[in-house]
C-alpha cells in the first residue's frame, strides 16, 4: 500500500510525491509503534496456544483492544496537533509542508481502525492462522488503488480512464493530489479493520477461542502484562523507523529532488524487506510456541534456522536490487534526476541487506522468549547513536574537518547501524536460547 501511494502521488506531481513522502515519515512511524506494542500480544497468545491454556487468550485479546484504542486516538490527535511545528523544526520547504500537513490530517483518523485491525491481526497471527492477514491485506490494496486515483487525479483522471461513460458524479470529483492519497489510506485502513473484525467473529478456527462473546473490562494487570512484552518492542521498532523517519526529513532541505529520489529507493527497499521481516515475525509465533511447550531446545533449532533463511532471502533480496533496480526505480517518477539518484541509492541499499535480515529475524526470535527489553536497548544505540549520529555527521560534515556527503552520508550511517543491531542481536539471542535450555535442565535435576 506504501508503495502505490508513492508510485501514485509521484505520477501526479514532484511536489505531490514529496508531501506523502515527508508525511509518510511521521504518521508511519506512529502507526509502527502502535502495531509493535500490540505485537506483545502475539507471543502472548503463542505461548498459552502452546501451553494449551486456551481460556486465556480471550482476556488477553481485549486488554490488547483497549490499548489500542487507547493508541490509536493518542496517535490521530498527535498528527493534528503536532504536523505543523514539527516541519518548521526541520526547515522543510513550505510548498512541501503545507501540502503535507494536509495529507497528514487526512491519513489520521485511519489510525484507529488501524490500530484495532493490528490487534487482531496479532490474535490471528498468535493462533498460528497468519492467511487472514495476507488477504485482509489485499482487500485493503485492492481499496486503497482505485480510491487513490479518484481522489488523486479527481474527475479528470477519471474521464480519462472511463471517457464518455464517466458518471456525472465522477467527473464533478476534484482533484486532490496528496490529500487525496491521504483519504485513500484512512477508507483502506478502515476496511481493513472492519473485514478483521467479522473474519475473527466468523471463522470457524477462533469458536473455541468465543473472542466476540463477553467484553472483558479493562484489567490493569493483565494490561500491565501486555505492555511489558509489547512496549518495547513498539519503542524498538519506532526507534528503528525513526532512523529513517528523520533522515528522510534531514534530506528534506536537499530539495524536493533528494527528497523523491531518497524516499522511491528506501520505499523499493522496504518493500523487498517484506520477506525477511514476515520471516522474523513467522520465528515469533514458533519460538513461542516451542517456549510454551518446554522445549526450548526446538525453540533454538527453530530460531537460528529462521535466522539462515533469513540470510538466504537477503542474498535474493541483493540480486533484485543489482538486476532490477534501474526498471523499478523508473516506474516511480518520469524526471530524469530522480531517476539517476534513486538508482545510486538503491546500489547503497545492496550493502545492508544482510544485516538487515539479520537483526529482524533475531529480533522476532527474541519476542517469542519474551526477551524485548534488550531489543529496545540495542536498537535505541544501534540506530540512534550510529545510524542517525553517525549519519548525520556524515551527511553534513564536520565544519574545518570534512564537507558532508549529502543523502549519501546518511545511506551510510543507515548501513552502519543496523550492522551493529545484527551484531548485538545475535549475541543477545545466543545468550538467551542457551539460558533457557539450562534453566529446563537445572529445573529437571531439581
Amino acid at each position: 500500500m506504501s508503495t502505490v501511494d508513492v508510485l501514485m502521488a509521484g505520477q501526479a506531481s514532484a511536489t505531490d510525491l514529496a508531501a506523502v513522502s515527508v508525511g509518510a515519515s511521521l504518521w508511519v512511524p506512529l502507526m509502527l509503534f502502535m502495531t509493535g506494542t500490540l505485537m506483545g500480544l502475539t507471543p502472548i497468545v503463542a505461548q498459552h496456544l502452546g501451553a494449551t491454556r486456551h481460556g486465556a487468550i480471550r482476556p488477553a485479546v481485549h486488554q490488547a483492544l483497549w490499548v489500542a484504542l487507547t493508541l490509536g486516538l493518542m496517535s490521530a490527535t498527535l498528527l493534528y496537533l503536532l504536523a505543523e511545528p514539527i516541519f518548521e523544526f526541520m526547515a522543510v520547504p513550505v510548498e512541501v509542508s503545507g501540502l503535507s500537513t494536509s495529507y497528514l490530517h487526512a491519513v489520521a483518523p485511519g489510525l484507529l481502525g488501524m490500530a484495532l485491525y493490528q490487534t487482531l491481526r496479532a490474535f490471528s497471527d498468535g493462533m498460528n492462522h497468519t492467511r487472514p492477514a495476507l488477504l485482509i491485506s489485499l482487500v485493503g490494496l485492492l481499496v486503497n488503488i482505485p480510491c487513490n486515483y479518484l481522489l488523486i487525479h479527481g474527475g479528470e483522471g477519471a474521464t480519462a480512464l472511463l471517457g464518455s461513460a464517466t458518471p456525472g458524479w465522477l467527473q464533478a470529483l476534484p482533484a486532490l493530489g496528496a490529500i487525496g492519497c491521504g483519504v485513500a489510506t484512512s477508507i483502506a485502513m478502515w476496511v481493513m479493520c472492519l473485514t478483521m473484525m467479522w473474519y475473527t467473529h466468523r471463522a470457524r478456527i477462533f469458536h473455541s477461542v468465543a473472542l466476540w462473546r463477553t467484553p472483558a473490562w479493562p484489567k490493569s494487570d493483565r494490561i500491565r502484562e501486555l505492555l511489558r512484552v509489547g512496549l518495547p518492542i513498539g519503542v524498538a521498532i519506532f526507534t528503528e523507523v525513526t532512523l529513517f523517519t528523520l533522515i528522510a526529513l534531514f534530506v528534506a532541505g536537499f530539495g524536493s529532488i533528494v527528497v523523491a529520489a531518497h524516499q522511491i529507493a528506501l520505499n523499493f527497499t522496504s518493500l523487498l524487506f517484506m520477506v525477511p521481516l514476515s520471516l522474523g515475525m513467522a520465528l515469533t509465533v514458533r519460538v513461542g510456541n516451542a517456549v510454551g511447550r518446554e522445549a526450548p531446545e526446538q525453540a533454538r533449532f527453530v530460531a537460528f534456522n529462521g535466522v539462515g533463511c533469513a540470510l538466504l532471502a537477503a542474498l535474493l533480496i541483493d540480486l533484485v536490487l543489482l538486476w532490477g533496480g534501474p526498471a523499478v526505480v523508473a516506474l516511480y517518477s518520469d524526471n530524469t534526476e530522480v531517476r539517476a539518484l534513486a538508482g545510486q541509492l538503491v546500489l547503497l541499499a545492496t550493502l545492508y541487506q544482510f544485516s538487515d535480515a539479520l537483526q529482524v529475524s533475531m529480533a522476532g526470535a527474541l519476542r517469542g522468549y519474551k526477551d524485548t527489553r534488550i531489543i529496545m536497548g540495542i536498537t535505541l544505540f544501534a540506530y540512534w547513536v550510529v545510524g542517525l549520529g553517525g549519519g548525520h555527521l556524515l551527511g553534513r560534515g564536520w565544519a574545518g574537518h570534512f564537507s558532508g556527503l549529502g543523502v549519501y552520508g546518511y545511506w551510510l550511517g543507515l548501513i552502519a547501524g543496523l550492522s551493529v543491531a545484527a551484531l548485538l542481536l545475535g549475541w543477545r539471542l545466543w545468550h538467551t536460547s542457551r539460558r533457557a535450555i539450562i534453566r529446563l535442565s537445572e529445573a529437571q535435576s531439581a
